[in-house]
């Protein structure tokens, strides 16, 4: 489960009571896309956590049409 850390990380998301950030794991997981590469990096980290930073970051993305003007 992630939370707002105010005292810790500069009141970043993190991921339980780790220092490990919401944007961290996010970041991690673009770098390590093999689950097994990750653990071993993140030894810490659980299944959970990695879905709960997934389910934050696509709660706080703003899914919107844009109208662009039309030039002929």
């Amino acid at each position: 489960m992630w939370r707002v850390c105010r005292r810790q990380q500069h009141g970043q998301p993190c991921i339980r009571d780790l220092r490990l950030t919401v944007r961290r794991v996010l970041d991690a997981l673009a770098v390590y896309p093999d689950r097994e590469e990750l653990r071993r990096e993140y030894p810490e980290l659980e299944d959970e956590d990695i879905r709960q930073a997934l389910a934050f970051a696509a709660a706080n993305l703003d899914d919107r049409i844009i109208e662009l003007p039309w030039t002929a």
